[in-house]
């Protein structure tokens, strides 16, 4: 269709309807987790012949549907079938995209500002109640759709389909200016369009998905616009999710270009798009913006992350699910500066100030490992014994006011980076990744919080200046993290917990104030391992592949590189060295 001709602005190919495991060693992209034969369902048409039979039918999902598109699909079947429907559509009854601005506005922050806050608003606050009230079913038609974000809320009874959406495919629907932020008329700029759906579509939206689960009687993931919308039943995606939950998972990655991006990623894994300029970053495990895939007849169909902590997160995080939550607590991503350039030179918020500047729960504490490097690679890290934090953040306003370079190893320590060292980076410590790395990002789960300090006065890719937040930072970095004491406290001292005949168990000390530990292992042929009632996340850095098999008797294929998360409830689960070479893996765990 013309109107989806360019409904992606993206470097990333779009997921196939199907795909083939992959072979042992090679990355796979589009992971899946097997439910059996004949549980998805591919196109409009199987969706049709099941909506025919009801009187009435509410179909509600994330933003970013198309659903003009899925409306018309939907349509056009059910007249070939002789049905007269009428639609009700959520988008009639929203509030005036003016009242919905005043209404968030104290959640979007400074408008100069990359950063807002938490809403604490609810999804129904989005519409008006007097015509949510008459929204009713019209009882001289065959069939009597409720259709649009929010459509559960006017509580029919009638059976619901759910539409999911990738947040990767959203925001590349986003870029494109082909979707509109919750209530707005038109489409607006990319940057402050993510900052609202980071702070207020997706929480209420989210918090809304997660009560519908249980009611849900078709899954449709909508990423494709091209009626290859892949479908299945309720009860088989929460078969699937309590499955996954008791075994192993891996969220499908997805892959991002960036100013300061390397090569190691466009080189080294199969299926990304080699003609891009460069790839930043892989979002390994990011549960917020990740999804997960259920394979079926070697169909692949993605739902959010999120779906499997709201039917299972005390399955999957064991003895911290109180304390977490919905949220998976621990992010895994790649940062390839690979023939790049330096990352930013940046903070993360203190907790306290996460929690009242931004509604966060938690803060972003880092580690990086280096998987990989080339040539002199370093790590900046920490203050010079002599920083003067006043002179510091004069050169950094003045840099930024000017557009002038900045001597940073006058105030920053650099470091020399090896494969396989692990640096600490706790929040409020001054850091950034060198040229030439390969950065395997072990940290808790918030993302977004960066404050860039000093950018090497350089321009982003799509030709404006990176957001730089100097007094966000000025307000929470250490400077007492500087001389010494940054080599003895945050460039990691392993020691051997157990050695034995090809096996090496290792503790990789994270910083004291850092809620999560990494342990490594090196083996030649198998590790038996307990969970004792922990999640497990593990990445295989060394070696081809190695074969998961779990307490239930479920198998599969992990290859390098590769994330994948051994929930709690799993139990026992046996780690087997597929390849020639020893095995090394690292394993990221809440303390």
């Amino acid at each position: 269709m013309e109107l989806y001709k360019h409904w992606r602005k993206t470097t990333q190919f779009l997921a196939p309807v199907k795909a083939e495991a992959s072979l042992p060693g090679h990355y796979d992209i589009y992971p899946a987790f097997p439910i059996g034969p004949g549980k998805i369902k591919i196109g409009v048409q199987a969706l049709v012949e099941w909506i025919a039979w009801q009187q009435a039918v509410v179909i509600d999902g994330y933003e970013g549907v198309f659903w003009d598109r899925l409306e018309k699909e939907i349509e056009t079947e059910l007249a070939c079938l002789g049905k007269k429907v009428k639609w009700h559509r959520m988008e009639t009854v929203l509030h005036p995209p003016e009242v919905i601005d005043e209404m968030i506005c104290p959640f979007m922050g400074d408008p100069d500002s990359i950063f807002g806050k938490i809403t604490d608003q609810k999804l129904i606050d989005w519409f008006d109640s007097d015509k949510l009230k008459q929204m009713q079913p019209d009882f001289n038609a065959d069939i009597n759709i409720l259709i649009g974000c929010g459509s559960a809320l006017i509580e029919w009874d009638a059976p619901l389909i759910y539409v999911d959406l990738p947040k990767n495919e959203l925001q590349f629907r986003m870029r494109a200016g082909c979707v509109r932020n919750l209530g707005d008329n038109e489409p607006v700029d990319s940057r402050i369009a993510y900052k609202r759906m980071f702070f207020v579509d997706w929480p209420v939206l989210n918090e809304h998905k997660a009560g519908l689960l249980p009611r849900i009687e078709w899954i449709v993931d909508e990423q494709r616009a091209d009626n290859n919308y892949l479908l299945m039943r309720g009860n088989d995606l929460r078969e699937g999710l309590a499955a996954m939950s008791r075994n192993f998972i891996r969220v499908r990655p997805w892959f991002e270009p960036g100013t300061w991006g390397g090569v190691w990623i466009r080189n080294h894994i199969d299926g990304v798009n080699k003609e891009a300029s460069n790839l930043a970053w892989s979002f390994e495990l990011m549960a917020l913006e990740n999804g997960i895939m259920f394979e079926s007849d070697k169909y692949r169909l993605e739902v959010s992350f999120d779906f499997l902590m709201y039917n299972n997160y005390r399955e999957v995080l064991g003895d911290c699910a109180e304390r977490f939550h919905y949220d998976f607590p621990i992010r895994f991503d790649f940062l390839d500066t690979f023939d790049g350039g330096n990352l930013s030179i940046q903070c993360h918020p203190r907790p306290e100030y996460i929690r009242q500047e931004f509604g966060m729960p938690f803060t972003q504490d880092e580690t990086y490992y280096i998987l990989d490097c080339q040539g002199n690679s370093t790590v900046y890290l920490g203050f010079q014994e002599k920083t003067d934090p006043e002179a510091f953040h004069r050169e950094l306003i003045n840099s930024e006011k000017n557009a002038t370079a900045i001597d940073i190893e006058k105030y920053v320590q650099k470091h020399p980076a090896k494969k396989h060292d692990l640096f600490l980076i706790p929040n409020g410590t001054i850091h950034a990744s060198g040229k030439d790395n390969l950065v395997l990002e072990i940290s808790s789960a918030p993302y977004i919080f960066t404050f860039k300090m000093y950018d090497w006065v350089r321009l982003d890719l799509d030709g404006r200046p990176r957001p730089i937040n100097i007094e966000h930072g000025m307000k929470n970095v250490y400077f007492e993290r500087k001389g010494k004491k940054v080599i003895d406290e945050h460039i990691c001292k392993p020691h051997i917990i157990r050695q034995e005949a090809g096996c090496k168990w290792e503790h990789l000390p994270t910083h004291p104030s850092q809620f999560y530990d990494i342990h490594r292992y090196s083996f030649d042929k198998e590790i038996r391992l307990e969970t004792n009632n922990k999640c497990h996340v593990w990445m295989l850095v060394e070696g081809s592949s190695v074969i998961v098999e779990t307490a239930a008797g479920r198998k599969q294929r992990f290859n390098y590189a590769e994330t994948f998360i051994i929930p709690a409830a799993a139990g026992s689960y046996i780690i087997r060295n597929e390849g020639s070479e020893k095995a090394m893996m690292v394993k990221a765990f809440v303390k």
